[in-house]
């Protein structure tokens, strides 16, 4: 368990440094935006490939579905950054959904407690607080670094945020426990696949983003 955690780690930091630099150089953020789309692609093939092994026609379709999904989500990103104030935006939803995914972890680990569905065992009601509690506070940090005005109803932004992410992390923990997967791949050490560290970031920047347009 340990030795897990040293690699969560390692692979984390090396994660927020591909993340600085996608965010200085659209470059860098296209690249890695592609790579990130192929395999989360293939490692979602793989998991339809598994969970709707007899029915051939919607296996087809999810996978279509999907792949037009993450094919719009990558290309707005990436059309958007562009504008450098509508980048920062994506980012510091991007961040929010990162601090709601550590605050399930850190409050999932330390408290424990019930746990929330027995679709994804490692969820607990505890977690599912700490990841509201880190999201929203980093929300109302994030957005007065922004523009410098203190505003208690941006910790909103945050909850549905968090709400957002953790709705994708447990669609996508379906499908793995359907197709019988303890992780999408094995890509990233300590963490699993692409698709297992993105799969709250794909439903938590678009829901993020647009209540962030919507409420501020």
């Amino acid at each position: 368990m340990e030795k897990n955690l040293k690699k969560r780690i390692l692979t984390s930091i090396v994660l927020f440094l591909f993340l600085f630099f996608a965010f200085i150089n659209n470059f860098v953020l296209g690249y890695l935006l592609m790579i990130i789309s192929i395999f989360s692609v293939l490692e979602f093939v793989k998991m339809m490939k598994i969970f709707l092994k007899n029915n051939i026609a919607l296996q087809l379709l999810s996978n279509f579905v999907f792949i037009f999904y993450i094919f719009c989500f990558s290309t707005i990103i990436l059309t958007f950054s562009f504008s450098l104030s509508t980048k920062m935006l994506f980012f510091l939803i991007l961040l929010i959904c990162i601090a709601s995914d550590i605050g399930g972890f850190v409050f999932g680990k330390t408290f424990k407690g019930p746990k929330l569905t027995k679709i994804s065992p490692n969820k607990t009601i505890s977690g599912v607080a700490g990841s509201l509690i880190f999201s929203s506070g980093l929300a109302i940090i994030l957005i007065y670094l922004f523009n410098k005005s203190f505003d208690l109803n941006v910790a909103v932004i945050g909850l549905i945020t968090s709400f957002g992410c953790q709705t994708g992390d447990l669609f996508f923990s379906l499908l793995k426990r359907k197709s019988s997967l303890k992780d999408t791949g094995n890509f990233l050490p300590g963490h699993g696949g692409i698709l297992d560290r993105i799969d709250g970031i794909l439903i938590g920047i678009p829901v993020g983003f647009f209540s962030l347009l919507v409420i501020y």
